[in-house]
């Protein structure tokens, strides 16, 4: 290049290599706020859904004894699973409500103000169920199950919201993994928590069920010492110091640039307020990660995922795991999960998302087609069983290294502050549907089918695979507005692509 265009174009260089964005380690402050919000956040819900499984017995046994006492017989086994299925169920439709109205309080409340005021419901929830057996009502065990849905439902939407907007540009990934790794870490501990060893005996089951007091507890002492997000702040409140302020304590004294970015996003949407869903659903100009959202929040649902722990048990017992251990090698798949959720959070910032997920779906794929030919030749061989746990660790770990962990951080990256809270009330209401639909018809998928169940995830996986690699674009390394550019450019050239593709045709 000569001298003279070299001078010329020389700010422009420098400028391009110092806006590099490196990946460094997070400050303390940040991580202990992500640790905080998780926390009481979504650890409460992976808890929830784990810790319920323990007691099952004891609890039908307490409903029986209490339905006797009340109306000297027995209950019938017909009522007894109806009641049951509402006492595990109606936790689904708590994550319904909460999703429905988490991203209107995390406008009206902030970020930090919802999760702190979210703790009431997980109180109100351990109470109940604490009382249900002293007092004899097993209508509380019912209504506690309700709160937490509830307090899960508006975490797993407040949550992702705020570790989203703390978190630096080159760390987003990372500590949006947090969501991930936390609900597998409370899926473990509920796991080990039921335990004989520890709570799983019949007189400690009112205790078991009550434990979900203590996250909430932690949250409410130690995310008060954390700031309310640095982008609500500025964004939504137009309080330009305690923005500075935040950015300070979350990102260490060198946050011009992130300061920068969040000041560049709010003079792009001046002017503009928070939308609700159905401004949401209705602007045509998000129309494409508006589709994308609601696919990956489908998916993560129906691929297949709650297929392989309906069948795990059946497995173990199949290799001959005695009944009382099969517990302790459920906690294995808890750890399985947890650790694959980790590994994801240290990938995500070197690989990207698009690999991660992309990579997830295509192992479920191969492992689909493994479990369907092994549970189809199940008799065929003493070994085959073996090759069949194999298969469920393997979906695990695929699951957790992809559609697990990333699919929330897409939902955080692909709309700006304006957009997000209530794309996560749509994301959230779509996936709590779609948890409330494979567990109304996955028993008659497997009566049906039986083993050849995993061919309609195998589908589902695939058709995935196709769409992530042709819709999403790569949001690593990448600001909310750049995001937003770069999938609206990505998706007009394939649109007047497709136009000119046709009217050549035509000529």
């Amino acid at each position: 290049m000569p001298k003279e265009l070299m001078d010329e174009y020389q700010p422009l260089l420098i400028k391009d290599i110092k806006d590099t964005k490196h990946i460094k380690f997070p400050n303390r402050s940040l991580l202990l706020a992500v640790c905080a919000a998780c926390i009481g956040g979504t650890f409460q819900n992976g808890y929830n859904i784990s810790v319920i499984n323990a007691p099952t017995a004891y609890v039908q046994d307490f409903v029986n004894q209490t339905w006797k006492e009340r109306y000297q017989t027995d209950i019938s086994e017909e009522a007894l699973t109806l009641l049951w299925s509402a006492i595990v169920s109606i936790f689904t439709i708590g994550g319904f409500i909460g999703a429905t109205i988490g991203g209107t309080l995390s406008v009206k409340l902030g970020r930090k103000g919802t999760l702190l005021a979210n703790n009431v419901t997980a109180l109100t929830a351990a109470l109940l169920m604490g009382l249900s057996y002293p007092t004899g009502l097993f209508e509380l065990l019912i209504i506690g199950r309700l709160f937490t849905g509830l307090n899960a439902g508006i975490g797993i939407c407040v949550q992702p919201l705020y570790l989203g907007e703390i978190a630096p540009t080159a760390l987003r990934g990372a500590m949006g993994m947090g969501t991930s790794i936390f609900i597998t870490l409370g899926i473990l501990t509920g796991q080990v928590a039921g335990l004989k060893e520890i709570l799983g005996k019949e007189e400690h089951w009112p205790l078991l069920l009550s434990t979900t007091c203590i996250p909430a507890f932690l949250q409410l002492l130690i995310l008060p010492w954390f700031p309310e997000s640095p982008r609500y702040l500025l964004i939504d409140r137009g309080d330009d110091e305690g923005c500075k302020k935040a950015l300070k304590e979350l990102h260490g004294p060198d946050c011009d640039r992130e300061w920068e970015d969040i000041e560049k996003e709010r003079n792009n949407l001046m002017g503009f307020q928070a939308k609700k869903p159905w401004e949401l659903l209705g602007d045509r100009s998000v129309r494409w990660q508006l589709l994308t959202i609601l696919l990956l929040n489908c998916a993560q649902q129906l691929n297949g995922i709650n297929a392989i722990y309906f069948y795990a048990s059946y497995l173990f017992k199949q290799t001959g795991i005695p009944a009382d251990k099969i517990p302790y090698v459920t906690v294995g798949t808890g750890a399985c999960e947890c650790i694959t959720a980790l590994t994801c959070g240290m990938l995500i910032e070197h690989l990207g998302r698009k690999v991660l997920i992309t990579g997830g779906y295509t192992l479920m794929s191969i492992c689909c087609i493994l479990f369907t030919l092994t549970l189809t030749f199940q008799d065929a061989s003493p070994v085959i069983p073996y090759l069949s746990m194999v298969c469920v660790f393997a979906f695990i770990l695929s699951f957790g290294l992809g559609p697990g962990g990333v699919t929330n951080i897409l939902t955080t990256e692909l709309f700006t502050q304006n957009s997000r809270p209530a794309a996560y009330m749509i994301a959230g209401s779509v996936n709590w549907l779609s948890l409330f639909l494979i567990g109304l018809v996955f028993p008659f998928i497997v009566l049906g089918l039986q083993q050849y169940c995993f061919l309609v995830f195998l589908v589902i996986c695939c058709l995935m695979v196709t769409y992530i690699s042709l819709v999403i674009p790569e949001t690593k390394n990448k600001t909310f507005l750049e995001i937003q550019n770069e999938f609206n450019n990505t998706m007009t050239r394939r649109t007047d692509g497709a136009g000119t593709t046709v009217l050549a045709a035509s000529i």
